[in-house]
């Protein structure tokens, strides 16, 4: 097997690398000590007195999981299991239907459905509940039980039962499971511009946004009126490849600047000279399901004034995790520092704000389908510098420029009201038609 190079990791959940120390044990003071001996005394009255023999590799998990669930959403205890899967979908690839998952009360939430996957195909939306899993109850149950019953051998069906905000009843939704092999990036040329859809930040992202400015460069024998990159429903990824994609546009400047609990440790990350994108409009399309890494290039692209971005607001996740490996096949994924966009803004709680704010009128249920973000998750972080959108998303005020229905659209030939919008901006942004194409070095 090849070796597995742990890198910095933004997703829902980001990590980074750092190697772990045992510096902190020397601060616990006595009274610690205490409050461990009575955590013992609980562990011990527990293996002796309970109703059912546990098995302690249980019990001290539960005690690790309880202990990082107190701190925030995106602390964990990796087990083996964890860690295999965490690899995995950095990597790009992995088995299941093309779901991000999350636990809320109870019940299992989509946070979002990966593009081109089984479960983006049949429809499943961010915000949704899953009830049901082949007609069997799966409230109460845990995440990683939900998880192995919707895994399987590809080519097998299974049936998943949705509660939607704004829809009456439950419905069931049938999908075929297949091996997820995730492609971070694809490109195509849509009349004169470039569109490039990056729905994940795994290892080799930045090369492969690389590939496609040449590919789209190629394809029209010259360059084109400008770009449009797709970030909406990006989970994050690789702290590195959301790097590497900036710097893709940016001639020069911070993308990105990381501060600790000690906010004199600071990490800054820069573009390196040279404009791939040959310093064409690029318009960026984010949404509520675009976190992270995601918000960390429209972030850096949308302070250093390179493109403008479209859609809704972002999710609003911007805590860094480390990830400390324990042993060979564990680890302790811990936050230990909050990001920063170029001109000092956290997108913590409040996200990224579009520049031009695009309602996806071609998804009919988008003004009743409730948004998913950073800021709903219970013991999130707070934005020491708090800020409050609620007002500007509940205006009811109706904007000429979106007043269509997906009915009207669809007679029109419009299946995706946000990326046609920005694809006529760019048109509209570009002043005359582009020269010919320069050679590269």
């Amino acid at each position: 097997m090849p070796k597995f190079s742990l890198r910095a990791f933004l997703t829902v959940s980001a990590i980074a690398l750092v190697p772990a120390t045992t510096a902190a044990i020397a601060a616990v003071d006595v009274n610690t000590y205490r409050e461990l001996d009575t955590f013992i005394s609980v562990f011990e009255r527990i293996r002796a007195d309970y109703v059912d023999r546990v098995d302690d590799q249980k019990l001290i998990k539960g005690a690790i999981d309880g202990m990082l669930a107190s701190l925030d959403p995106h602390s964990s205890y990796l087990d083996a299991r964890d860690f295999e899967q965490m690899r995995t979908q950095t990597d790009g690839n992995y088995g299941g239907l093309g779901l991000t998952v999350s636990m809320e009360d109870g019940a299992v939430k989509v946070v979002t459905p990966t593009e081109d996957t089984p479960a983006w195909r049949a429809g499943i939306k961010a915000g949704d509940f899953i009830t049901h899993l082949n007609g069997t109850l799966i409230f109460g149950g845990t995440l990683d039980e939900a998880v192995d019953q919707m895994r399987g051998k590809p080519g097998t069906p299974i049936k998943l039962t949705i509660v939607r905000a704004g829809r009456d009843k439950p419905f069931d939704v049938t999908v075929m499971r297949e091996i997820i092999e995730l492609k971070p990036v694809k490109w195509e040329v849509r009349g004169q511009v470039g569109y490039i859809n990056i729905n994940g930040f795994s290892k080799d992202t930045g090369a492969s946004v690389r590939a496609a400015l040449i590919g789209i460069d190629k394809s029209l024998g010259r360059q084109p009126l400008g770009y449009v990159v797709d970030l909406r429903s990006n989970p994050g990824g690789l702290l590195d490849e959301a790097v590497a994609v900036s710097d893709e546009f940016l001639e020069r400047g911070e993308i990105v600047s990381q501060r600790g609990r000690d906010r004199r440790d600071i990490e800054r990350y820069f573009a390196k000279p040279g404009d791939n994108a040959h310093g064409l409009p690029v318009v960026v399309l984010v949404d509520a399901g675009s976190a992270s890494a995601a918000e960390i290039v429209a972030g850096a692209l949308q302070d250093q004034h390179r493109a403008l971005v479209m859609g809704e607001r972002s999710f609003g996740k911007g805590s860094v995790q480390t990830l400390l490996p324990l042993t060979d096949k564990t680890a302790l994924r811990l936050t230990t520092g909050r990001y920063f966009t170029p001109s000092g803004r956290s997108v913590q709680e409040g996200g990224i704000e579009p520049d031009l704010l695009v309602p996806q009128l071609s998804d009919a249920d988008f003004k009743t389908r409730p948004r998913f973000r950073e800021a709903d998750l219970r013991r999130h972080l707070i934005n020491e510098a708090k800020v409050d959108n609620s007002v500007l998303e509940e205006d009811q005020k109706a904007d000429p420029r979106f007043v269509g229905t997906p009915e009207t659209l669809k007679a029109k030939g419009i299946t995706d009201f946000q990326l046609s919008y920005a694809l006529d901006t760019i048109a509209r942004l570009a002043k005359s038609p582009a020269p010919p194409a320069t050679a590269r070095r």
